[in-house]
C-alpha cells in the first residue's frame, strides 16, 4: 500500500499549472468540435437517402421492398460497427478510432455514389453503415472523457447538434441537386459525403489529444497529466480521481485476473451495473421506437400522403423539418447542465407523444391545404420535441453513467441496440403503413413515446453535476434505496 501511495504522489507531483477555466473550457470545446465531425458525417449519410431515394429508384429500378432493405440494412451494418467500435476504442484509443471511422465514411460514400447496380449500392452502404456505428460510439465516448464535469452536459450535446446539422445539410443538398439529370443528381447527393472525412482524418491525426482516462488506463500517466493540465482547472484532483478509479477496477492481488468486460456487463453484472445497463438499453429502445427514423428517412412520403404533390414542395417541407430539428437541438446545449437530464427527457417524451397524435390525425384527414399544413407543423413539432431531449440527452446519459472500465464497450452495446431498433423502423415503415394505415402507424409511435415517459419517470436517477467517477456509487445508492416488493405491498 505504501508503494501505491508513493506512486500516486509521484503521478500527481509536478503537474503543469492548470489553465484558467475559460482557457481549459475553450480547449475542451475545440476537441469536442473536432470529434463531432464524425457526427456531422453520420448525419449526412443518415439523411441523404431521404431525398435521394426517389432518384435512386428511377435510375436503378429499385423497388420499394429493395429500398426498405437497403435503408434498413445500413442500420444492421452500423450495429456491427458500434460493437466493433467499443473494442477498438479500448484497444487502440479513442482518437485513432475517430480516424478509422473517417476512413470508412470516405470509402462508403465513394462506393455508393459510383454504384452501377443494386449489389454495389449494398456494398457501399455496408462500409458506410459500419462507419456510422463507429461514429455513434466514438464521439460521445471521446467527449464524455475529455470534458470537465461542469461542462460535460454542454459538450456532450455537440454530437447530436452535429448529427442534426449533417441531416439538414443532406436535405439542402437533396433540394439543390434535385433538378439535375436523374443519374447524376443522386450520385452527387451521396458523393458529397466523401469530402468531410478527409478533414476529420487529418484532425484526428494532427490536432486531437487522446483522452486522459484512456491514457491512465493504459499506464501513460505522463501524457494524461499533460492533457488534463490543458482541459481542467483542477488537474491535480482530476488525475487523482482517475488514478483511484483505475486502481479500484484493477485486480486486488497479483494472482487475480481482471473480469472480462463482456462478462461484467452481460453475464454476471453487479447490481449497479445491471441498473445502468437497463437504463441505457431502455433509452436506446425508446429513442428509436418513437419513429424518429421514419421521419428522417421517409418524410417526403409522409408529406406526399398528406396531399403535397410537387416534388420541390415536398423537398422544401423536408428542409423545413431538418431546420427545425437542427435549431431545436441547440436548446439542450444550454440546459443540460442547469435543468438536468430527467426533466428534459420527460418534457421531450410528453411532447413527442402529443405531436405524433396530431400528426396521425392530420394524415387521416381529407387531403386539403390545411391538412397538409397541419401535417408539416406536427412533424416539425415532433422533431423539435425529440431534439429537446430524447435526441441528445440519451447520448449524454449513456456515455456518462458507465464505469470507466466498461464505458467504451457498454456504449457500443447500447448503440448496437439503437441501430437494431432503427433498422426495424426503417425496414418496416413502408410495409407497416400500407398494412395498417399511415395514421395508425403514428398512433403506435405516440403510444411508445408515452411509454418512454413512464420509463424515464420510474427508472432514471438524475446525473447532472456529478463526475464520471461518482456514477457507480449513484446507481449503487439507487439500488440500495429501491423498495422491496414486500415493502411496496405492505
Amino acid at each position: 500500500m505504501r508503494k501505491e501511495e508513493e506512486l500516486e504522489s509521484r503521478l500527481l507531483s509536478d503537474v503543469e499549472p492548470a489553465p484558467a477555466d475559460s482557457e481549459g473550457s475553450a480547449y475542451a470545446v475545440v476537441c469536442a468540435l473536432l470529434a463531432s465531425l464524425t457526427s456531422i458525417i453520420f448525419g449526412y449519410n443518415r439523411g441523404v437517402m431521404s431525398g435521394a431515394q426517389k432518384f435512386v429508384q428511377e435510375d436503378m429500378g429499385v423497388t420499394d421492398g429493395q429500398l426498405e432493405v437497403l435503408i434498413g440494412a445500413t442500420n444492421i451494418y452500423s450495429l456491427v460497427g458500434s460493437v466493433a467500435a467499443g473494442w477498438t476504442c479500448d484497444r487502440v484509443g479513442r482518437r485513432r478510432a475517430v480516424a478509422l471511422s473517417a476512413a470508412m465514411f470516405l470509402a462508403g460514400s465513394a462506393v455508393t455514389a459510383a454504384a452501377n447496380g443494386y449489389a454495389a449500392l449494398m456494398a457501399g452502404q455496408l462500409v458506410a453503415g459500419v462507419a456510422c456505428g463507429f461514429g455513434l460510439v466514438v464521439a460521445p465516448v471521446y467527449i464524455a472523457e475529455i470534458a470537465p464535469a461542469r461542462s460535460r452536459g454542454f459538450l456532450s450535446c455537440i454530437p447530436e447538434i452535429a448529427i442534426n446539422s449533417g441531416i439538414l445539410l443532406s436535405y439542402i443538398a437533396d433540394f439543390a441537386l434535385a433538378d439535375l439529370p436523374t443519374t447524376l443528381s443522386w450520385r452527387l447527393m451521396i458523393g458529397i459525403g466523401a469530402v468531410p472525412p478527409l478533414f476529420l482524418a487529418a484532425a484526428a491525426v494532427f490536432a486531437m489529444p487522446e483522452t486522459p482516462r484512456w491514457l491512465v488506463l493504459h499506464g501513460r500517466t505522463d501524457e494524461a497529466r499533460r492533457v488534463l493540465a490543458r482541459i481542467s482547472g483542477d488537474a491535480d484532483r482530476r488525475l487523482q480521481e482517475i488514478v483511484a478509479s483505475v486502481r479500484e477496477a484493477s485486480p486486488k492481488s497479483a494472482g487475480e485476473s481482471p473480469p472480462g468486460v463482456w462478462r461484467e456487463i452481460l453475464v454476471h453484472p453487479a447490481p449497479a451495473v445491471r441498473r445502468v445497463m437497463v437504463a441505457i438499453l431502455g433509452l436506446h429502445v425508446f429513442q428509436q421506437a418513437s419513429g424518429v427514423g421514419a421521419m428522417v428517412l421517409y418524410a417526403p412520403r409522409v408529406f406526399s400522403h398528406a396531399g403535397i404533390t410537387s416534388d420541390r414542395a415536398v423537398l422544401g417541407a423536408t428542409v423545413l423539418l431538418g431546420t427545425v430539428k437542427t435549431v431545436a437541438i441547440v436548446v439542450p446545449l444550454f440546459l443540460a447542465d442547469s435543468l438536468g437530464r430527467r426533466p428534459m427527457l420527460l418534457a421531450s417524451a410528453g411532447g413527442m407523444a402529443a405531436s405524433l397524435l396530431v400528426l396521425g390525425i392530420s394524415v387521416r384527414a381529407v387531403a386539403t391545404w390545411w391538412a397538409a399544413a397541419a401535417c408539416v407543423a406536427a412533424a416539425s413539432a415532433f422533431m423539435a420535441m425529440y431534439s429537446l431531449g430524447f435526441g441528445p440527452v440519451i447520448w449524454i446519459y449513456a456515455s456518462e453513467v458507465l464505469p470507466l472500465r466498461l464505458r467504451a464497450q457498454g456504449t457500443g452495446i447500447g448503440t448496437a441496440l439503437n441501430r437494431v431498433m432503427s433498422a426495424l423502423v426503417g425496414m418496416t415503415f413502408i410495409s407497416m403503413y400500407e398494412a395498417v394505415g399511415m395514421a395508425e402507424t403514428f398512433y403506435i409511435f405516440a403510444a411508445l413515446s408515452a411509454a418512454a415517459w413512464v420509463f424515464v419517470y420510474a427508472f432514471l436517477p438524475e446525473t447532472k453535476g456529478r463526475s464520471l467517477e461518482e456514477m457507480e456509487s449513484l446507481f449503487d445508492t439507487a439500488v440500495a434505496n429501491k423498495p422491496s416488493p414486500r415493502a411496496t405491498l405492505s
